[in-house]
């Protein structure tokens, strides 16, 4: 009827309650726990680094552009304030359209269904259903109860991801950790894949030793650790390894670590005190927790000291992997190695970089030629130091030639005694660069060149003349990125030149002794510019005279 028509639509029609929060989604959010650069929608970004942005490189965030009524949160900077400010508004946002949807309240088209993998138990029931000629992709009802449970959720597949909380059964694993002042906080908990060392303070006292947790080994090894989030699957911690400390400081390696050590009272001392416990987490590429050991240092303490140092560290390595040592988080540090490595072969696409696994070279470094005491090159042989990040570098020796000696065998020991044994093909951009992760790795670009001269060109055009190769110049790019106020040192080219040189054919019984050099420049690309300068760009080319005709 047109009366309950007319009442219908005299009713208030107010939309549904937003799915997507708009204000947690950032588009530009890309590094883990950093700061990205002009992202004024980072959580991870402090006042301090609002103040150094110059734009918005994400100013609107919406979520579905086909719904009548969304909210939006838009952002700006307010240069005129002192120092400049985020702005942050959430405002109502209205499609004009005349087709748009008004609400999403089929929940099932929310998320992805997980398909049903086939098991030795439901068999029969997709042989029934798939194994005909024609099949019908419906299920045979459809649950049209939105208050069920979301598929999702029940098949969803909990893994620990980079920065949570390691749980266990109690809470979650401590890592001790100074907060406001130097004294021990057992509040911080071990986030999973985050290394890390710290120090504290402890108060202690010899006649109540015996009755301090934190100074006992079972309160760091008590609770068992959750596998993965939210599952019943424990991983106990064993104890790895036991040194005692004396009151000299001498330490000394216990056989036996498979016995707790409780602190005792001995006169006027008190033993088996924990100094330190290092945390060592065996994980799978899946996110799981297959392994946890601990490592205690013991000590004791006197009736005069009223408080000790503590010290805890813990460390992750993935499983049937070899671990290596990082040379920066993320950035490189100056003075820590360069991290090189090769790509496995028969892979039709980059999938990851294998780590060198030479002797020479055992913990995948760049690595140059040692110059040695008596400066003879064939003795050199196999004598490699790493490359450091920052540090330019140069070394060399003197190679005697004779009349005997010839051309290709000469030829391949000065490449291999230049180069090393196996040259890497890739180097890490960052200090904590992931095999898996390709992109993070710069292929190093080979060059060469020759010192002959234009005279020996035109006398020797085809290049008959044996070609030795002397030296090895290897330059390496860098630039300073991330957030303006703490930069890290990210490698983005890497450039290895040989030079060789003519060897003319000497006569019988004649020696030639000829210097062979490697070299290492690193070249820093991040220079700003001059303040109060802008650079505009300039056109080197000759204009024709009647360019301008008929105006002068």
């Amino acid at each position: 009827p047109p009366e309950t028509r007319a009442a219908a639509w005299a009713r208030p029609r107010s939309g549904p309650a937003p799915v997507t929060d708009v204000a947690k989604l950032c588009v530009c959010d890309l590094l883990v726990a950093q700061c990205d650069v002009n992202c004024c929608c980072d959580p991870d970004c402090s006042a301090a680094d609002f103040s150094l942005f110059t734009t918005c490189s994400v100013p609107i965030v919406t979520g579905d552009s086909r719904l009548c009524s969304q909210k939006a949160a838009t952002y700006s900077l307010d240069v005129e304030a002192n120092p400049p400010e985020r702005i942050f508004k959430l405002t109502d946002q209205v499609n004009p359209s005349v087709f748009c949807i008004h609400a999403t309240n089929y929940k099932q088209a929310l998320s992805f269904r997980p398909p049903e993998m086939p098991t030795s138990e439901n068999f029969d029931l997709f042989l029934k259903r798939f194994g005909s000629a024609a099949f019908s992709a419906k299920p045979d009802s459809w649950n049209m109860n939105t208050d069920a449970q979301n598929p999702s959720d029940a098949n969803e597949t909990y893994r620990y991801e980079y920065g949570v909380p390691i749980q266990t059964a109690d809470a979650f694993l401590r890592l001790p950790s100074p907060v406001v002042s130097s004294w021990c906080s057992d509040a911080n908990p071990a986030g999973f894949l985050v290394n890390q060392a710290t120090k504290c303070t402890r108060s202690v006292s010899v006649e109540k030793c015996s009755n301090i947790q934190a100074v006992s080994m079972l309160f760091y090894i008590n609770s068992s650790i959750l596998a993965v989030p939210k599952s019943s699957q424990m991983v106990n911690i064993t104890v790895q390894s036991i040194v005692v400390q004396s009151l000299n400081g001498m330490r000394t390696l216990l056989n036996g670590s498979d016995v707790l050590r409780p602190p005792v009272t001995l006169d006027e001392l008190c033993i088996n005190i924990v100094l330190g416990v290092s945390y060592h987490i065996t994980y799978t590429d899946a996110g799981e927790i297959i392994e946890a050991a601990a490592s205690f240092v013991l000590g004791a303490i006197t009736k005069e000291a009223l408080s000790i140092q503590q010290s805890f560290d813990i460390s992750f390595t993935q499983v049937n992997t070899t671990p290596v040592p990082l040379s920066g988080n993320p950035g490189y540090v100056v003075g820590l190695p360069l991290r090189a490595g090769f790509q496995p072969q028969g892979y039709p696409f980059p999938t990851e970089i294998l780590f060198a696994a030479l002797n020479t070279n055992k913990y995948s470094q760049l690595t140059i030629l040692q110059s040695t005491s008596n400066q003879d090159c064939l003795a050199a042989q196999g004598a490699r130091t790493p490359i450091l990040f920052g540090y330019n570098m140069i070394s060399g020796c003197q190679l005697r030639i004779t009349a005997a000696m010839k051309c290709q065998p000469l030829t391949q020991t000065l490449l291999d005694l230049l180069k090393g044994q196996s040259f890497p093909e890739y180097v890490a951009s960052f200090g904590n660069s992931q095999a898996q992760n390709v992109l993070d790795w710069v292929p190093i670009i080979h060059l060469r060149t020759s010192e002959q001269s234009d005279n020996e060109r035109m006398y020797n055009p085809f290049q008959s003349a044996c070609q030795i190769p002397i030296s090895l110049e290897i330059e390496v790019k860098w630039t300073k990125y991330g957030s303006l106020v703490n930069p890290q040192a990210r490698i983005v080219n890497v450039t290895a030149t040989i030079t060789t040189t003519t060897l003319k054919q000497l006569p019988p019984g004649r020696e030639r002794t000829i210097p062979v050099t490697s070299s290492v420049v690193f070249t820093d690309i991040s220079s700003p510019a001059e303040p109060g300068y802008k650079a505009w760009p300039t056109i080197n080319i000759k204009l024709p005279f009647d360019f301008f005709f008929p105006f002068v």
